[in-house]
């Protein structure tokens, strides 16, 4: 999420009641979390297993629960709960807009059903189909001759927490969602806002019934998903992709340009674009396909051992 305006290291640290460290005059452009950070963010880490990272990423500011060594050119915010005072600045930043249809831009051409809801500052680009019960959350981003069918939830709230002892604590989110031009997006899908970056889903790409895009997550241009397919937050998923029907994506993965995962498949890893692949953990389907034809065969195969 980028700032309307511009904060020095010391002026964010002083909104949290904290202290900048290090180059305390570092300008603030924008706040990510780890997945998507960029020059002059502030990124928020409050575990050991995620300090270096932070530390070494593209982030100028690092809002951190340990006492460091700020690294050269950066400064770090030192807080005894940087999620929570993440929380905090992204309220701050990135305040909730309700439902109004203040801001809200519709293009030429387009149709939108009566019973369809839409937020403030959402832009709808030319001859789009907007159908029946459609929801697009606030700010989200739509290209031209896009069509959303009904009972499809564009922008809710990313399935992103920090778990406590007390519970878990939802991360206040401040990215969005941007369909490129002459996406569909089938029946009861749903495409999830990102936490501090946006989703994205590439021109040409074409969503069948029951699909799950999770929060932070690109999918490119000209991709095919059949029904029931769940792809989890912070995933890649490069042009081309196919993914038949009930496929599953776990997070942080990147599938290659060009893939087919064929039905009820699911990778454990990132995987190759070229390939077809078959399975739960998925593998290139020939040799999947082979694998099967061995395991029909091993009841056949320990009798003749026997002998």
């Amino acid at each position: 999420m980028q700032l309307d305006k511009p904060l020095t290291a010391a002026e964010i640290a002083t909104l949290i009641g904290a202290e900048a460290k290090g180059n305390a005059g570092r300008l603030v452009t924008g706040l990510n979390e780890i997945n998507r950070v960029g020059e002059g963010d502030l990124v928020y880490v409050d575990h050991p297993k995620w300090y270096d990272k932070a530390l070494n990423s593209a982030a100028t500011t690092v809002l951190i629960d340990k006492e460091v060594a700020p690294p050269e050119g950066k400064a770090i915010i030192i807080s005894s709960d940087p999620c929570r005072d993440y929380n905090l600045l992204m309220r701050r930043f990135m305040p909730r807009a309700g439902w109004s249809t203040q801001h809200t831009v519709i293009g030429e051409g387009s149709l939108v059903h009566p019973s369809a809801v839409i937020g403030p500052h959402v832009r709808i680009g030319k001859d789009c189909i907007i159908h029946p019960n459609v929801v697009i959350y606030e700010r989200a981003l739509i290209g031209d001759r896009v069509t959303i069918h009904a009972n499809a939830v564009i922008g809710a709230d990313p399935f992103y927490y920090k778990k406590r002892p007390s519970g878990y604590d939802k991360m206040e989110p401040g990215g969005s969602v941007v369909i490129d031009d002459d996406v569909e997006i089938g029946a009861l899908s749903t495409v999830d806002r990102g936490v501090s970056a946006d989703t994205r889903i590439g021109r040409g790409t074409k969503m069948d019934n029951h699909v799950q895009i999770g929060h932070d997550t690109i999918v490119g241009a000209n991709c095919l998903f059949a029904a029931h397919v769940a792809v989890a937050g912070a995933c890649v998923i490069e042009d081309g992709v196919t993914l038949w029907g009930q496929v599953g994506i776990p997070s942080k993965l990147r599938v290659g340009q060009g893939a087919v995962i064929l039905g009820q498949s699911g990778i454990i890893s990132s995987v190759e674009g070229g390939k077809t692949y078959l399975g739960s953990p998925a593998r290139e389907a020939k040799q999947k396909l082979r694998e099967i034809a061995l395991s029909a065969r091993l009841s056949e195969i320990v009798k003749k051992l026997e002998l």
